[in-house]
């Protein structure tokens, strides 16, 4: 289902959106200081932006994603690494493979969440670490405007489906992660900037969002450019920029 929702904009994905998502990204790599051959699996790895950072920082990068068209990608942008097309909930690596594990926005989409943590456990070494970003409070997001447009052209959502926001919520992430056996769960949120240049740059990044396809199948393409347009108006600058102020949660944990 991922591969579909993912593939009809990877371009503009892989040359506007998952940037967006850089003040994540150097957090990231800020706070786990990476040092050679430091064995780093990112699950969810897009087009491969994350993993190239990672990977000029010296870690040994193996990338695992639902799309295919992203695995294309990130093999493009960093062509030392492993990527592989796969499923987060059934991980093809050998127990304690790897010394971190990442996901950015990636793990909320799982079919079932708590299947995709454990195996996350299972393929971290003694003492590995866990680093998660999802979506901070619907509050802190002015995103939350855009999400909840786009989702209101998607047909019913069915029960126990898992939306964007869902480890966000009730401190669920470090609930689970407490259960199946992590510790020194550490969670700090951070401040994140969507600039982009002008109006046609953040149609065509924001068109790019997986729920932006499914809108797309269920009521045309055009009535879902006219709300994203609409989205996009409140947020226009003086200089022409487009902005969206957000806030992203990061959990750290150890196995």
């Amino acid at each position: 289902m991922q591969n579909k929702i993912w593939g009809n904009s990877y371009r503009d994905w892989a040359d506007i959106q998952e940037e967006k998502s850089k003040d994540g990204y150097h957090f990231v790599l800020d706070s786990l200081s990476l040092k050679d051959c430091v064995r780093l699996l990112d699950v969810g790895c897009g087009t491969g932006v994350f993993s190239k950072l990672a990977s000029d920082m010296g870690a040994i990068v193996t990338g695992i994603d639902a799309s295919t068209v992203f695995i294309e990608e990130a093999g493009i942008r960093l062509p030392t690494a492993s990527f592989l097309f796969g499923d987060m909930e059934d991980l093809p690596f050998e127990d304690g493979s790897f010394d971190i594990v990442c996901g950015f926005n990636s793990f909320q989409y799982a079919a079932s969440i708590e299947n995709a943590l454990i195996e996350a456990k299972r393929v971290l070494g003694r003492n590995g670490k866990l680093v998660i970003m999802v979506w901070g409070k619907k509050e802190d997001c002015e995103c939350t405007a855009l999400l909840k447009a786009v989702g209101a052209l998607l047909p019913p959502v069915p029960t126990g489906h898992y939306g964007p926001f869902a480890l966000s919520e009730n401190q669920l992430l470090e609930q689970t992660l407490s259960k199946i056996g992590f510790h020194k769960i550490k969670t700090t949120d951070i401040s994140s900037t969507w600039d982009y240049a002008d109006t046609e740059t953040a149609l065509k990044g924001l068109m790019s969002l997986g729920a932006v396809s499914k809108a797309i199948e269920n009521v045309g393409i055009e009535k879902v450019k006219d709300t994203i347009w609409n989205v996009i108006q409140p947020h226009l600058q003086d200089n022409g920029h487009v902005i969206f102020y957000n806030k992203y949660r990061i959990v750290m944990a150890e196995k």
